[in-house]
């Protein structure tokens, strides 16, 4: 078994299958030694987990998790277009969209959930740069959504 895939049992955690672009466009590309996901949404077995605005509809703590499954789903993109996590030798970006009230401003902890998990899963090498973003609204009136560059080698 490989390494990621072991820390990933460790944590009781299943990449799951690539969710299907739900427009004009492709889960993953690689461009030089980075993967390059679209934005992923907290699609579980092909159905949106949750649908509203955080600080109103969806609370925080939720949609923290919700980020995390965003998470999840990018890493499953990146796993399609190279082959296995083994080959990811740095999380470089993370960018996440918070759907939110208009007075939420907590969108850094919303967008931790993503962070955190990439952390527990990659240790050092999951450490990135990120842009927690809120915004009016998103497809499919998902609270988050979450997008990845990854190296790899």
């Amino acid at each position: 078994m490989a390494s990621i895939e072991s820390r990933l049992s460790e944590l009781g955690l299943e990449i799951p299958a690539v969710v299907a672009p739900v427009a004009a466009y492709v889960p993953a590309v690689v461009s030089g030694n980075l993967v390059f996901t679209a934005g992923q949404l907290p699609m579980v077995d092909g159905a949106l987990a949750a649908t509203g605005k955080v600080g109103s509809t969806v609370d925080p703590d939720h949609a923290k998790s919700l980020a995390a499954t965003c998470a999840l789903n990018a890493l499953a993109a990146v796993e399609s277009v190279i082959g296995s996590l083994d080959r990811v030798t740095r999380v470089v970006k993370v960018v996440g969209f918070v759907a939110s009230a208009p007075d939420f401003t907590g969108q850094p902890g919303v967008i931790n959930g993503a962070s955190e998990l990439l952390g527990e899963i990659f240790g050092d090498v999951g450490a990135h740069a990120r842009s927690a973003v809120g915004v009016t609204v998103l497809p499919l009136d998902s609270p988050v959504e979450v997008e990845l560059v990854v190296e790899f080698a």
